[in-house]
Parts: C-alpha cells; structure tokens; sequence
C-alpha cells in the first residue's frame, strides 16, 4: 500500500470511524455497555458498519473518555453526558469568539493604516 491510497488519509483523520465497539471499549477501559449508554444519551453517535456495528472514531473516543473519566468520579452517566456535551459547547464558542475577535482587530488595523496614509 502507497502513502498516496485513499486509505492513509482516512487514518489520519479525527472523524473517520475506525474503531469497532469492542477495540473501543478496550483502549477505554470500560465496557461495550458503557459506549451504548452514552450513545443513547446523545453523546456520541457511532456509525455503523454495511453490517450494523457500530464504529467509533479518535474524536467520539476522546469524548467517551472524558465522560468515563467524570463516570469514574461519581457523576451519573446521564449528567456526565451533558457536562461533556456543555464542555464542547462552550470550547467552540471561545474559538468562535477568538475569531471574531482576530477579525475585528484586523478591521482596526486597517481602518487605522487607512487613516494614517489619508
């Protein structure tokens, strides 16, 4: 297999789902009943195989990890699901407004550079 096969791009990409639930909830350390309880909270949505089985990507694994790691503090299943959902929530808002702000101090920028060569 080359480096340039469709296939090496897809394993390097967050989203692709190449995880089955048991080689999951191995690297996890939980069990296959962890990954179908926070599927059917929301939290995550595996894809399914041409088979039906689920298949989980890097980014739903690393979500699954944080709501185990509150799980294994304590907190309900369904109230870590939320937590993490709020997590994910607010991190793309702060991104979000760091962009906005980027943009309007490059609006600044060149308004004032406008006004010096006037």
């Amino acid at each position: 297999m080359t480096a340039d096969t469709p296939l090496s791009g897809r394993l390097d990409d967050d989203d692709y789902p190449a995880y089955t639930m048991g080689r999951a909830a191995e690297m996890l350390g939980t069990t296959p009943g962890f990954l179908r309880a926070i599927g059917e909270a929301r939290l995550i949505t595996p894809l399914r195989s041409e088979g039906g089985h689920r298949r989980y990507s890097r980014y739903q694994l690393r979500i699954a990890a944080r709501a185990r790691e509150l799980v294994d503090k304590g907190t309900p299943i369904e109230a870590a699901c939320r937590i993490v959902i709020l997590e994910d929530q607010l991190e793309e808002a702060q991104r979000i407004n760091a962009e906005y702000r980027r943009a309007a101090r490059g609006a600044t920028d060149g308004a004032d550079a406008g006004a010096a060569t006037a």
